[in-house]
């Protein structure tokens, strides 16, 4: 088994791949043009995605367990990397093996100049694609399925402000208490992220009905830190970005 405790560099279409083999077995490999899944890994090490075969394979016995495909794969791990399988699923979980596989093509055609995969996609799945490449939809997806998880929000009912760009992504009505979430997320257990200048003031409006919840460690196994009343809590650095006049505010933790 891999260690997974560290982002591989290709972080993104190793778990592409993984999620494709899991979730259409052989059919995605004869969407490359192989006939076995040992020319597939054979040509991934090839172009230079995984050091070794079973870099490859290791991320297809990742997605195995969440799919009905008679393999258990690292069915240990229980549901330690399903908040993978979801950012997927949430992105292009209606296509088919074909229009999958394109999406996969396009981003080895495009960041790493693999000429002869040559596809047209959608623009619709180019700007899907560019959100996964972001922490933010995953950070927000772990939230919406676990936040009843967290002591402060159990039992609540959650309502998706995310649309309104109001300085708050969700609300969670507690009994008689209504609390607004701000969500963010973090690659690693640590790091900085950083408030809009709306943000800010809706933090400074609700106090401690603000709950600024950190989904820390994605690339691994994400876990939550909640902070109430974050102005109160956390030292933020407040910066001006010129040209744009935009006020940012940065923290740590």
């Amino acid at each position: 088994m891999s260690n997974e405790s560290q982002k591989h560099k290709n972080y993104e279409i190793l778990n592409l791949l993984g999620y494709g083999l899991a979730k259409f077995n052989d059919d995605f490999v004869r969407q490359f043009g192989f006939a076995t899944k040992t020319e597939f890994y054979d040509y991934f090490v090839k172009i230079g995605i995984a050091e070794r075969v079973g870099v490859v394979k290791n991320r297809q016995d990742l997605f195995d367990p969440f799919f009905d495909n008679g393999r258990k794969g690292w069915w240990q791990k229980g549901n330690a990397y399903i908040h993978r399988k979801t950012l997927i699923d949430n992105l292009f979980g209606k296509e088919d093996v074909v229009g999958y596989t394109n999406i996969v093509k396009m981003y080895l055609h495009d960041n790493f100049g693999i000429k002869e995969l040559i596809v047209k996609v959608k623009p619709i799945q180019k700007s899907r694609f560019k959100k996964m490449q972001e922490t933010g939809l995953e950070a927000e997806l772990f939230f919406m399925n676990n936040y009843d998880q967290i002591e402060l929000f159990n039992g609540g009912i959650l309502e998706d402000a995310r649309l309104y760009g109001d300085g708050y992504d969700f609300q969670i009505d507690v009994t008689e208490k209504s609390f607004l979430a701000e969500v963010k997320g973090l690659r690693e257990k640590n790091g900085n992220f950083r408030l809009t200048e709306n943000e800010f003031k809706k933090a400074q409006e609700y106090e401690s009905d603000y709950i600024l919840t950190l989904v820390l460690n994605l690339n691994e196994q994400p876990k939550f830190l909640t902070i109430e009343n974050p102005l109160k809590n956390l030292l933020f650095e407040k910066r001006i970005i010129r040209g744009v006049e935009t006020t940012i505010y940065y923290a740590s933790v």
